[in-house]
């Protein structure tokens, strides 16, 4: 008697180990997902003339939470979303570790096209449905932490297909396409390959939370592209009229189906060739014939906030650090006054890299290029100017090894440069203590004592 009680209790536990076994191997690549009941509340961000403010509907604009970021760079967030498991559990402990940071907005990639098994778009149009879903992990992971995603749409660089593999795409469906990169700004079908692509990732329904991406308030802004440039500078003139008219058709594009979100370009900052400034303030002559113009391509109407990237180190590999220093100094200095008074737009420094140096290697302050900009935009921020955030390149967690670069680094192991980053997060929320939408901040955590 005693027998068949156990094993009427037995047989159902048995087929359903048998039935979650079966799942496994027969849906693994789109693994069941169970919806997010709960979600908490956050506004989205608008720009209003050279500031960001948190939008609240029932509050008049002067009573707007003006929104100054000091955010990071994690590109591999989807990637390592794929799977569940220990992966997952990295993108959950970077998020969770950047907000105790106070850090509130992290830029990273949504795109991977036609690149290993983890392809998010397999060919033009065609989605991997199980990186669609790390994505979507990605955004309800970020919303609990209540961090801002900045989402990057396509790659200049080869890393992850970027423009290239659209060139290749088109090439594949017998169009007549030169080996170039430069015709994805200009060939009518490539822009059409684009279009589909960030009307795929605006129309998504997330599969967890249920909500659609261009409602998603997690979603801090659309970057049109990684670091645009043109690979041929012997027609520079030519190839910059080309981007102006591919950002100019693009963001439109993307505003037509998404008005909730901001946008951007995704710059370096370059200066073009038509500004006396491109002498003045460029890291060097060739800055200025990649196709990209910081003032031109920022001042098109449906671009909400400018985009600039800062590696002095890369960029001029043989200047001392003072040298570097100098520079770095001029060029925040530069985009934070034409945000200011030529674009009337905020201003971020999207991308902030300086080489990862030891506390032993003998250097006077080796977070001196981190340093000097957090205070140009604790400055930017006191006197309400266009200079709206940094954005360090880039936080890793330990596991992530393989996408590091001499630009990364585990935040925590760096004891100085962690310090350096929460003192830029207590710093911005003391000037907007009452109004700024963060993490909250202890007391201990905000006198610099490591947690």
């Amino acid at each position: 008697m005693a027998s068949d009680w156990r094993d009427k209790k037995l047989y159902p536990l048995l087929g359903i180990l048998l039935l979650s076994i079966f799942l496994y191997f027969n849906l693994g690549s789109n693994p069941i997902t169970f919806p997010i009941l709960w979600q908490s509340h956050m506004g989205f961000v608008s720009a209003n003339s050279t500031h960001f403010i948190i939008v609240n509907p029932r509050a008049p604009l002067e009573n707007q939470s003006t929104f100054y970021i000091n955010g990071w760079n994690s590109y591999w967030l989807m990637q390592e979303s794929v799977w569940a498991g220990p992966s997952r559990s990295r993108v959950s402990k970077m998020l969770k570790k950047g907000a105790e940071m106070g850090l509130t907005v992290c830029r990273t990639w949504a795109f991977n096209d036609g690149v290993g098994p983890n392809a998010l778009q397999i060919s033009p149009g065609v989605f991997n449905e199980r990186v669609f879903r790390g994505l979507d992990y990605v955004i309800v992971e970020a919303r609990k932490r209540g961090i801002r995603l900045i989402l990057s749409l396509v790659n200049n660089l080869s890393n992850f297909g970027g423009k290239a593999q659209y060139v290749r795409w088109a090439q594949e469906a017998g169009h007549n396409v030169s080996s170039s990169t430069d015709p994805f700004f200009s060939h009518p079908m490539i822009k059409d390959y684009y279009k589909a692509y960030v009307k795929a990732i605006l129309s998504r329904k997330n599969s967890l939370s249920g909500v659609k991406y261009a409602d998603e308030p997690a979603i801090f802004a659309w970057e049109l592209m990684n670091e645009p440039r043109c690979s041929s500078s012997s027609s520079a003139p030519i190839l910059q009229h080309g981007v102006q008219a591919w950002l100019n058709e693009m963001a439109a594009f993307v505003k037509s189906l998404d008005q909730k979100h901001l946008v951007t370009v995704g710059l370096e900052g370059f200066y073009g060739l038509n500004t006396t400034k491109g002498l003045e303030v460029n890291p060097g002559e060739w800055a200025a014939s990649l196709g990209s113009d910081f003032i031109q391509n920022s001042a098109i109407e449906n671009i909400d906030f400018a985009s600039v990237h800062a590696y002095p180190d890369s960029w001029m590999p043989h200047d001392d650090m003072e040298a570097k220093a100098r520079f770095l100094s001029r060029w925040v200095d530069s985009h934070i006054s034409d945000g200011d008074h030529v674009l009337k737009k905020p201003v971020i420094f999207t991308e902030v890299g300086s080489l990862v140096h030891a506390d032993n290697q003998g250097l006077a302050d080796k977070d001196i290029l981190l340093k000097t900009m957090y205070e140009k935009i604790y400055e930017s921020a006191k006197k309400r100017q266009a200079g709206a955030g940094a954005l360090i390149w880039q936080l890793l967690v330990e596991g992530v090894g393989e996408y590091s670069d001499r630009f990364s680094f585990v935040a925590w192991d760096n004891p100085s440069t962690y310090k350096l980053i929460l003192k830029q997060s207590c710093r911005l929320k003391s000037i907007f203590a009452k109004r700024i939408q963060s993490r909250k901040l202890d007391k201990d955590t905000c006198s610099g004592n490591l947690p």
